[in-house]
């Protein structure tokens, strides 16, 4: 017995029944796909527009269904990222289609291209591709990957998350209004539907979500040899040098480790601080949240834990790090009561100087929980960094151009953003993507339009190269 996504019970024929359809969506789509041949800019141009549309024509009934999931989420924060950041990466594809879907020519073996043989390289569509979106963004983590998808030619099947019920239901609706079946669909389910989607024979599947899901994604993608792309997060670090403006920096780590309450794979995780700035730079972290959110509890800008196993989760890794003597902190400048609240909300807490034996030193926080380690050396948070898995992202803050070049020569993480956080994924000509344990494979602009196309190389030979390799065939002579 399973729990979908309507909350009823069903069997395992139910299941069943649930897999035969999305293969049966799925074999219609590549059917399609295989029917229509060439997929011509300006359908493209369509199917990106009307996304667009969808977005735009549903902004108020998902920003209210986004806030129904978490219990609260911000409305503000709901249009800036998932709607506005989702139409951005969907119109600035349609923009710059036509440059990218130009044949690229390339450079034929001396002497044949003098002799008028050619090469070149076009991007064609892979066919139908398949992604399974997280909770925290439940729009921009489907959107942003479908102006890749759709840009490239491809049909695709969406399954969002099941911990964003009301989103994902509305998400469905709205797309089966402006796309036929055979060209966007959207899966709605529990875990086992999950499973059972990436088990289909896509051609290109993409996944975001936690590395041990993404461990039995591939697994099961690796029976049909689906290629996959996958976007896992991580502990991504901040190096705080001695160059840089403290009271700037600490505003800007503040509006990026609050943003969708720390909820975000991209968050600041822990932050290195040299210790001549340490004391400046805690209370600047104060300064800043309490100009933010001067209260937490009823603040409509302040969003919550998505649930009470999330919530349980943040606290315990908190109680973790007390008992094991960091010195937490926690902004609540109000000094508001949280027993008893409505939602799962959770004041941002600093940890200072925890040890590696601390469960929050050693899992993706995903939280309003800011970890702070102070340094004497650069060497020292480039060692650290160095000796943990790779992150998703890594932040530099500071006015010195040889320590941040030392820094970005001498680290490795899917993207960097200098002098703020996490603007590096908001450029859609950047490529976004995790490097190691933080994922694999980029989409966001070209390099997702590359990611979801078949780069195909094509080589014309010309008679007389013809005539001449002729004399280099067997029977062999001196």
């Amino acid at each position: 017995m399973v729990e979908v996504v309507n909350h009823e019970k069903v069997s395992s024929e139910d299941i069943s029944v649930t897999q035969l359809l999305m293969k049966s969506i799925l074999d219609n789509q590549r059917k399609a796909f295989y029917k229509e041949g060439t997929v011509d800019i300006a359908t493209r141009v369509d199917r990106l527009g009307r996304a667009v549309s969808v977005l735009q024509n549903y902004k108020k009934e998902f920003c209210s269904a986004m806030s129904e999931d978490f219990g609260h989420r911000s409305v503000h924060q709901s249009v800036l990222t998932d709607i506005g950041g989702s139409i951005a990466s969907l119109q600035d594809a349609s923009k710059r289609l036509k440059k990218w879907i130009r044949p690229q020519r390339r450079k034929s073996m001396f002497p044949i291209g003098y002799l008028g043989a050619s090469s070149k390289v076009e991007y064609q569509p892979l066919g139908v591709i398949g992604c399974i979106s997280p909770w925290n963004f439940p729009l921009q983590l489907a959107f942003g990957p479908l102006a890749g998808m759709l840009s490239a030619g491809n049909r695709a099947m969406i399954k969002p998350s099941e911990l964003t019920p009301a989103t994902s239901d509305l998400f469905k609706k709205a797309i089966a209004e402006s796309f036929d079946l055979e060209e966007l669909a959207v899966i709605t389910g529990d875990v086992e539907t999950g499973r059972s989607f990436s088990q289909l024979n896509f051609d290109h599947l993409v996944y975001t979500g936690g590395s041990r899901v993404a461990k039995d994604i591939m697994r099961e993608a690796s029976n049909s040899l689906v290629p996959v792309t996958l976007e896992l997060g991580g502990k991504s670090p901040v190096i705080i040098g001695k160059s840089a403006d403290v009271e700037s920096s600490a505003a800007k780590i503040i509006m990026g480790k609050t943003m969708n309450a720390g909820q975000v794979c991209l968050a600041p995780d822990y932050v290195f601080v040299h210790d001549d700035i340490l004391k400046e730079f805690v209370a600047s972290l104060e300064s800043a949240f309490k100009m933010m959110y001067p209260s937490i509890k009823d603040n409509p800008d302040y969003t919550s834990i998505i649930n009470e196993h999330h919530f349980d989760r943040l606290m315990q890794y908190i109680d973790d790090a007390e008992l094991k003597g960091a010195k937490v902190k926690t902004l609540n400048p109000s000094d508001e009561d949280f027993n008893g609240q409505p939602h799962f909300k959770i004041p941002l807490t600093l940890v200072i100087d925890p040890t590696e034996n601390m469960s929050v030193m050693n899992n993706e926080i995903f939280g309003p929980i800011l970890l702070i380690k102070s340094f004497s050396s650069l060497e020292e948070p480039i060692d650290y960094i160095n000796g943990r898995p790779r992150p998703l992202a890594l932040y530099y803050f500071g006015h010195d151009r040889q320590e941040e070049r030392n820094v970005l020569d001498r680290t490795f993480s899917g993207g960097v953003t200098v002098n703020d956080v996490l603007l590096h994924a908001a450029q859609d000509d950047l490529p976004f993507g995790g490097v190691g344990e933080s994922g694999f494979g980029r989409y966001h602009g070209f390099e997702g339009f590359k990611q979801f196309s078949n780069c195909r190389s094509i080589f014309r030979q010309s008679k007389l190269v013809s005539k001449l390799a002729a004399t280099m065939w067997p029977p062999y002579s001196k």
